[in-house]
Parts: structure tokens; C-alpha cells; sequence
């Protein structure tokens, strides 16, 4: 009976070890980031409080899924309104002010903290790779910026964009360029790529981090003729969509659907987070959609390149092992945010000393417990857009938004005031005069930051000069 009693007990030690052990073992993070998709370009709807904003024609289960297995986040932002300057901003967790506007800038990840270089500062044990759309001019290739693989310095012909769309080479020309293959905007390629590597480090035993960056919903339209026939026998879309594009999105769903799915077949969904989110808002127009009641971002004002909600608000989902499953999170959120909440799941402690100063993103693991809550440790409460090449800047400070206007000679045109809380889509109930003094001290305080960081000004894209250099600082 003792000898019974004493292996039980050595029994019961050995099992608390390896839970021990297992809890202790860094989790595997993915990031799938898409290409132009709109804030309701989802058959889940962006926001409870706003009923409108879901598309009852787009048919994507498996976004839905990942949304309800985890926290949606209403107020998710895209860095920018448009491709490199996001990708190149969640790439280093730098608000684009920082590290550049456009597609073209002096910033060079390489020399700046990035993603795969602060998880292997938490954890060496870490292996990265970047799969699909790397962005259009990047200076430094995936490797430079420490992912251990990667499809290289891909762009949007990579995925099957041709140097001119339409009749006269006009992005919105003529009809949908549709190419019927079974392999549509490079989708299930990205996606085997992205599951052979997490089968081959499940099996090291590594723990990984994959950023699966899809080349769709980015012209030109392509899709399975399957899917294709399918939406053409749907009946007329809800936004205007031409069928093609609507059967794209669901191509793409399907690849979100398979990663999930390898998840599970692997056995570590309970160690592995998932979060999703697009480089910018839907675009203006379409190929082949009829564009007098074309709505990819609504009911949100603005589209793609705009720093209105349209331009910038975006699908943006989490799930993992410590996210409660079907939450919803009011609380404003951004692409650069990716970095230091990565670095915090993988086991990163003392963010403020170890990851530069160039680094303006918070962490998110607060909302992870406490959805309802604003983020103690953003500074200002502040997240910042830049665009002057288009004359605008914007800051999201708790409910308020501010969209600032810039003269040619960089001095300030005007400004213009929103409460999102009692009117998410910006239609126009400008604030500016009743709360003068709201929009002054958000003024002060975005233009102190835009300061700090020696931001880009109308000025030099007017007298076509580059930016300047902007040097790491540590701190």
C-alpha cells in the first residue's frame, strides 16, 4: 500500500512538471494580414453597435470563425491608408510619422527593432518567416529584418497584378481582369508555404512566429471559376461588388480557413494565438463593380488612401489561449501594436528598457483580460496617422478623433472634430466649433508628436526631396 501511495505521489509530481513545463513553453503567434479589405468586408459584423456595417453578399465563415473564437476588436486601425507604409509599420511597431508615409523612405527596417528580432530577444528559440507580400520599395529584405525564411521582396505583381489594368492601363478601366486557376492571387500558395513551416517547426519543437500576408483583396481580380459561378447565381451584390471580387474574398477566406485548420491538426491551438487584421481600408473603386453604389467600407465616410474611418479602420481579430472566446473590445487598437504585444506573449519582460524608442506601439495583453478597458500604458492615449503628401494627419484619442488639414507650405489649413462614439462614420457632425477646446489640445498634441519625430511635411514631397534619415535610438 505505501509502495502504491509513494507512486502516486512521484506520479503526481511528474505530471505537475510537465504541466509546468508546458505552460512555460513560448506559443506560437501567426498574423494574417490581407490586402485592401474594408472594415465590413466580413459576413461577421464590424461592430454590435452598428448593425449596418456587415456585407450580407460576402460569404466568409472562417473569419467569422476566427472572430467568435476570439476577441473582434470595433476599433481596429491599419497604420496607414495604404500598403508599404503599414507593412513596414507593424514590421518595426513605428507609427508611420516615424518611419514613413509613402512607399518610398530612407527608414531602413533593417537597422530598427522589428518583429522577428524582439520575439528572438525574448525567446531564441524563435523561428520567423514571412510569407506572400513583403510591400512595394521596401528597403530591406525579410532576412536583414531577422525572419529566418521568407518568399523574398515580393509586391503586388508577385501576386498576380499585371503592370496595367484596364482597357487604357487605368487601375479602374474596363472589366474585372479575371483569371480562372486554381490558385487565385497566390492564396493557396502562400497558405502551403505558411503550414509546411509550421509543421516543420511543430516537429522541432521550436516555437514560431508566421506573418501569412495575402496578396488579395488587391487587383487585379482574380478567383476559381467554382467561386466565381457561385456568387454570379448569388443575385445582385449588397455594395455594388462584381461577383469575381466577391468570389476572391472568399478564395482568401478559404486560405484563412486551412491555417486554422493546420492548427488544430497539429495540436497546439492551445499554445498558439492568431491575430488578423488588413493594411489598409477597401478601396474607392473596383474593376468591373458598379461604382455609383460601390460601399466596401461602409457605412464608414472615406476609402483606401483617406484617413477618414474608411481609409483606415479595418477587420482586426485575436484569438488564443488566454482571449475569451466571442468578446468584443471597444477599445482603439493599431497595426504598430503588434510588436511589443508579441514581444510580451513570447515571454519579453521590461518593454520600456529593451525595445527602442522608436518602437510608439502598447502592448495589448491588458485587453486580453480586461476588454473594457483603455491601455494604462499608451502615452497621450494617443494613436497617430500621417499623410501629407495628401495634406492630412489624423489623430484617435479615446472616443475622439481629430483629422487635421496642411496647407503646400506645411503650416495648418484647418481641422475637424469627431465624437466616434455617437457617430462612427464621420457624417458630418463637425465637432471643431461647439468644442473648440477639444480640438485645440488635440491639435497640440499631435503636432508635438509629429515634431518629436521629425515627421514628413507637405514641403518635402512638394519640392520632391526626401525624407530624412531617421537613426535608431536606444535607450
Amino acid at each position: 500500500m505505501k509502495r502504491f501511495l509513494m507512486l502516486c505521489v512521484i506520479l503526481l509530481v511528474q505530471f505537475s512538471v510537465l504541466q509546468s513545463h508546458a505552460a512555460e513553453k513560448p506559443p506560437n503567434i501567426i498574423l494574417i494580414l490581407t490586402d485592401d479589405q474594408g472594415w465590413s468586408q466580413m459576413s461577421q459584423v464590424a461592430d454590435p453597435r452598428v448593425p449596418e456595417a456587415v456585407s450580407v453578399y460576402l460569404e466568409t465563415p472562417n473569419m467569422v470563425r476566427l472572430a467568435k473564437s476570439g476577441m473582434q476588436f470595433t476599433s481596429g486601425y491599419s497604420p496607414a491608408p495604404l500598403c508599404t507604409p503599414t507593412r513596414r509599420s507593424i514590421l518595426c511597431g513605428s507609427a508611420t510619422a516615424r518611419c514613413g508615409s509613402e512607399f518610398k523612405s530612407d527608414w531602413v527596417p533593417a537597422d530598427h527593432m522589428t518583429i522577428p528580432k524582439a520575439l528572438k530577444m525574448a525567446n531564441p528559440k524563435y523561428r520567423c518567416a514571412h510569407f506572400g507580400k513583403w510591400g512595394e520599395q521596401m528597403i530591406s529584405t525579410p532576412e536583414e529584418c531577422g525572419y529566418d525564411v521568407s518568399d523574398g521582396m515580393t509586391g503586388n505583381v508577385t501576386g498576380g497584378m499585371p503592370n496595367s489594368l484596364g482597357v487604357k492601363g487605368g487601375h479602374d478601366d474596363g472589366p474585372p481582369h479575371f483569371i480562372d486557376n486554381k490558385d487565385p492571387k497566390r492564396t493557396r500558395t502562400v497558405t502551403d508555404r505558411a503550414i509546411d513551416f509550421m509543421q516543420t517547426q511543430n516537429s522541432a519543437e521550436h516555437p514560431f512566429y508566421v506573418q501569412v500576408s495575402y496578396y488579395a483583396q488587391h487587383l487585379s481580380v482574380v478567383c476559381t471559376q467554382e467561386m466565381l459561378e457561385k456568387y454570379q447565381n448569388k443575385g445582385t451584390p449588397d455594395r455594388g461588388y462584381p461577383p469575381a471580387w466577391a468570389a476572391m474574398m472568399e478564395d482568401l477566406d478559404n486560405g484563412v480557413g486551412r491555417l486554422l485548420d493546420t492548427i488544430k491538426e497539429l495540436k497546439i491551438d492551445d499554445n498558439t494565438y492568431v491575430f488578423f487584421t488588413a493594411d489598409n481600408g477597401g478601396r474607392g473603386t473596383v474593376p468591373g463593380g458598379d461604382q455609383s453604389r460601390l460601399e466596401t467600407n461602409h457605412p464608414l465616410t472615406g476609402a483606401k488612401h483617406s484617413l477618414y474611418e474608411g481609409g483606415i479602420r479595418v477587420p482586426f481579430l485575436a484569438t488564443g489561449p488566454e482571449i475569451p472566446a466571442d468578446t468584443v473590445c471597444h477599445t482603439p487598437v493599431v497595426g504598430y501594436d503588434f510588436l511589443p504585444t508579441f514581444y510580451q506573449l513570447a515571454g519579453g519582460e521590461n518593454a520600456e528598457r529593451k525595445l527602442t524608442q522608436d518602437v510608439d506601439g502598447t502592448s495589448l495583453y491588458p485587453l486580453f483580460k480586461n476588454a473594457d478597458q483603455p491601455l494604462a500604458a499608451r502615452k497621450n492615449n494617443a494613436l497617430y496617422f500621417h499623410r501629407p503628401n495628401r495634406s492630412f494627419s489624423a489623430l484617435r484619442q479615446g472616443d475622439y478623433k481629430l483629422m487635421l488639414f496642411w496647407k503646400p507650405d506645411g503650416s495648418v489649413r484647418s481641422h475637424e472634430l469627431y465624437d466616434l462614439s455617437h457617430n462612427p462614420t464621420e457624417s458630418g457632425r463637425d465637432l471643431s466649433e461647439s468644442n473648440p477646446a477639444k480640438a485645440e489640445e488635440m491639435q497640440a498634441t499631435l503636432l508635438s508628436f509629429l515634431e518629436s519625430v521629425d515627421a514628413e511635411k507637405p514641403t518635402d514631397f512638394k519640392a520632391k526631396r526626401k525624407p530624412k534619415q531617421q537613426k535608431a535610438r536606444q535607450n
